[in-house]
């Protein structure tokens, strides 16, 4: 009787094969920085997002928004001594923009790097309507 299929290339069963390809493309993933995210969101943005995925500069467009979304702390030494108390690294940014009004009073206006008073000025604009309420 003839065997039927593939010949056996492979002393390990088709499961342990599928283990041990699926442990090296984690390894490949991990050694190039790369992470799974997973996320719950509505079908129509879901749709949006795997549209947008397949574009060539995908990773460069969301990091962009994601730049406008949230604001990296430790970027900001005024942020970072007014948000002493958060353990996050990131803030959304409109977390910033109120912990900015809520506590102007700590802030030394000279001591603003001129990043700092950029990102101010963004974030008065976008969530204060352009004024500050300090």
């Amino acid at each position: 009787m003839n065997p039927r299929g593939r010949p056996k290339t492979s002393r390990l069963d088709r499961a342990e094969q599928l283990r041990r390809a699926k442990r090296a493309q984690r390894a490949r993933e991990r050694a190039a920085g790369l992470r799974l995210v997973q996320l719950k969101l509505p079908a129509p943005v879901v749709n949006k997002l795997a549209a947008a995925a397949r574009g060539a500069d995908f990773a460069a467009t969301l990091d962009r928004l994601l730049d406008q979304a949230v604001i990296r702390v430790d970027d900001y030494p005024m942020l970072k001594q007014i948000a002493w108390n958060r353990t996050d690294e990131y803030l959304p940014a409109r977390d910033a923009f109120g912990l900015y009004e809520r506590n102007w009073r700590f802030i030394d206006p000279a001591a603003l790097t001129a990043e700092e008073r950029r990102l101010i000025g963004e974030l008065k604009d976008r969530f204060g309507g352009g004024i500050l309420h300090a």
